[in-house]
């Protein structure tokens, strides 16, 4: 437990580091955004190009790995839908709210996933961290913009919501990194290099406009659907996936990839799609930043557990 807290640790020190310089008066905060556009269209991108491209996924059962994948995925969000007639009949959590408590309990962190498993594991760790980014990001979202939609602003877009999903630069990387993988060429060494060097950039510049991101005077409330996505995400969600993966046959280092990726807390990015369909934005803030938080405790209790498990 000890060996596996003190592996994560950089990683939320970079975390910290990114709250600790946000509220610095060093630094300028019309500069936070556009780092945040530099992730989000080239550095993020760029990493999970490369990490997918220069994978190696021989000796893993990929397809154990994404049937437990999407299996968890599908079952997490026909929960979150039983869930809402009795968090509507007892008042505890508004419609306005649900859709943020339905992102925030669905959507996760692949980035600091990523960082975790270039630390403790070999490369196939990070690789299949890459993997699963690019298999869920389509479903997630799809779910996530249903949802969303639905509870906030069903007069919504559409076309135009279709069209920003197409675009998404993770999608598109993810799509042209297994495209390239099948080419009948390497990629130039050289710009191999860049990328990677790039992706390297990537993780902690990541990391730290994340920690940019977060409230931290949002993590002192006790609003019931501020804690309910932190439960669902932090420990309902690696049960059903750790335990799907364990069914099938997963054991060893390979069900630990799929525990890491159960583990990590929500991602930033459904703050934007509350924001613009008209949902619980300041929720899905607060929400993040408290799983954000516990993760820090969580993340190695959860790989810790499974470390036991497949030691038998």
């Amino acid at each position: 437990m000890l060996a596996i807290f003190e592996s994560t640790l950089p990683i939320f020190l970079l975390v910290v580091l990114g709250i600790i310089l946000k509220r610095l008066p060093i630094i300028d905060q019309k500069v936070w955004p556009g780092l945040e556009q530099i992730a989000y269209w080239f550095l993020y991108p760029a990493l999970l190009f490369i990490t997918i491209y220069n994978a190696d996924f021989d000796g893993l059962r990929l397809d154990a790995m994404l049937v437990a994948l999407v299996l968890s995925i599908l079952i997490m969000a026909t929960l979150l839908g039983l869930l809402w007639p009795v968090l509507k009949r007892t008042g505890l959590v508004a419609a306005t709210e649900y859709s943020s408590v339905f992102q925030t309990a669905m959507r996760w962190n692949g980035f600091i996933a990523l960082a975790i498993a270039q630390k403790m594991f070999p490369p196939a760790g990070s690789a299949v961290v890459a993997l699963v980014m690019a298999v869920i990001i389509i479903p997630i979202n799809v779910f996530s913009v249903f949802v969303v939609t639905k509870f906030a602003d069903s007069s919504a877009n559409w076309a135009r919501i279709g069209r920003t999903m197409a675009l998404n630069p993770l999608i598109l990387a993810a799509l042209f990194a297994i495209l390239m993988r099948f080419a009948p060429f390497r990629i130039y060494d050289p710009i191999n290099e860049t990328l990677i060097l790039v992706a390297n950039a990537a993780l902690g510049m990541g990391l730290i406009t994340i920690g940019a991101g977060l409230r931290i005077a949002d993590i002192a409330s006790l609003r019931f659907p501020l804690w309910l996505p932190v439960f669902l995400k932090l420990a309902v969600f690696p049960i059903i996936l750790i335990s799907l993966a364990w069914s099938l046959g997963l054991d060893g280092t390979q069900l630990q990839y799929l525990a890491l990726c159960a583990a990590v807390p929500t991602a930033m990015n459904g703050y934007l799609l509350a924001k613009q369909l008209g949902g619980d934005a300041e929720l899905y803030a607060a929400v993040t930043t408290l799983q954000t938080a516990l993760s820090f405790f969580s993340i190695p209790t959860v790989l810790a557990l499974t470390a036991q498990l497949t030691s038998g």
